[in-house]
């Protein structure tokens, strides 16, 4: 049976381990968290190297592709340097493939109940791909990478500021702690209300999941939240902020979705190649699963 593990910063509370097949090929996919503990998570990729099928990077990025360029994220490259035998991916993969369908997706499902199109990004640089495919269906857009990773309230209006930032700001991003740009462990569970001028423009609130909670007021009546890694807590929490549909961009399993990590950790294993699927091969596989995004009401 194929193994694939992602081993993440976040919170251990949000672990969880399913069996399923893929393709007609049984997996066990396990997420470990390590409450921020980046040392730990080393060690548990170092003991686990060459044991399992596929790891998985959760809770944080190698690096973000934006457009066709790489950034990698050097203050989270050592959580993964005792790794030498098994492949390790980190979702971008699915953030291009998968996640790019996402708002056609959305349109199709209900799309006329969506009005007007417009959607609040946590993170344009995050997800360059789900932030591709809605600009592609004619979506106004608020990328909120300095308000959301930075605390700077100054919103992004294009793919092309988005691009131009990361341009000036990763080579000196990329080398922060990675718990000053993004919450792990406990700090995923710290919700302080902020942005609230951009909460309420949007209909659609898309990217990290983290980010969406961290920041959303106590009521957001009508809204549409895109994104993925959603507990049972999760989708319980937009049900009482007043959101109307929840589009997780990756499959539900027992009550939850996984982040892309995991799920692209799983194909790589399934795969059984030992190495990172090229966008092709993940481009079939994804077809061949028939995997698209779900949708849910909750309000």
């Amino acid at each position: 049976m194929k193994r694939a593990v992602s081993i993440s910063l976040g919170s251990s509370k949000r672990d969880k381990r399913v069996q399923l097949e893929l393709l007609g090929e049984p997996v066990v996919i396990e997420r470990i968290g390590t409450d921020g503990d980046m040392e730990r998570a080393a060690q548990l990729y170092r003991e686990l190297d060459g044991q399992v099928d596929a790891f998985g990077v959760g809770g944080a990025d190698l690096g973000l592709l934006v457009d066709d360029k790489w950034y990698p994220l050097h203050s989270v490259k050592p959580m993964v340097r005792f790794v030498h035998k098994t492949p390790v991916v980190d979702g971008t993969g699915l953030k291009t493939t998968l996640e790019r369908g996402s708002a056609l997706f959305l349109d199709e499902a209900v799309g006329a109940q969506v009005q007007p199109k417009r959607a609040l990004f946590t993170a344009g640089s995050d997800r360059w791909g789900m932030s591709a495919g809605f600009l592609e269906q004619g979506y106004d857009c608020v990328f909120g990478d300095l308000m959301f990773t930075l605390d700077v309230p100054i919103p992004l209006r294009s793919a092309q500021a988005v691009k131009r930032l990361a341009a000036v700001l990763m080579p000196l991003v990329s080398r922060l702690p990675f718990s000053m740009i993004y919450p792990t462990g406990d700090k995923q569970e710290a919700f302080v209300p902020k942005h609230a001028r951009w909460y309420k423009w949007a209909t659609v609130l898309a990217g990290d999941c983290h980010f969406i909670k961290r920041h959303m007021p106590l009521q957001v009546p009508g809204r549409t939240v895109v994104t993925n890694t959603t507990t049972a807590a999760d989708v319980q929490l937009f049900r009482e902020r007043g959101i109307r549909y929840l589009v997780t961009t990756t499959p539900v399993l027992e009550g939850r979705s996984f982040g892309t990590n995991m799920m692209e950790a799983a194909l790589v294993a399934v795969a059984g190649k030992g190495r990172k699927l090229t966008t092709p091969e993940l481009v079939d596989m994804i077809a061949r699963l028939g995997f698209k995004p779900q949708l849910q009401q909750l309000n």
